[in-house]
């Protein structure tokens, strides 16, 4: 089966870790491409190659402000990511209060002469 195309398929786009930076700075609001070279401490020119992956899959929106080009985070191209992670949250979540009654089970089995040596 091929692999999707980084710039048609969310998952493949932000799985490149200097994306998903870009992709967390720009969750607190709106930046240059100037601005996101300083925060980050990349050259210009990756910082744009990286912004038209994001762009291209449509995870960042851009806008004209005369001479300056400013990006912001769109959070819903980032929800099937966020539902197919939802899945698994799920199933780890089931399995720690699974955890909490087990140990909760053991607890209570402890004999009452060890509980009271081990209590402080």
């Amino acid at each position: 089966m091929a692999r999707a195309a980084t710039t048609t398929d969310t998952f493949n786009a932000v799985a490149e870790p200097q994306r998903r930076r870009i992709l967390d700075v720009l969750s607190e609001g709106e930046r240059s491409v100037t601005a996101l070279v300083e925060e980050l401490g990349l050259s210009q020119p990756q910082v744009s190659k990286h912004l038209r992956v994001l762009r291209d899959v449509g995870a960042v929106h851009v806008r004209e402000d005369s001479r300056r080009r400013l990006y912001r985070l769109n959070a819903q191209a980032l929800k099937p990511i966020h539902d197919w992670v939802a899945r698994y949250e799920r199933f780890w979540s089931e399995r720690f209060d699974r955890l909490d009654t087990v140990v909760e089970d053991l607890r209570h089995q402890e004999p009452a002469d060890e509980r009271t040596e081990n209590t402080p």
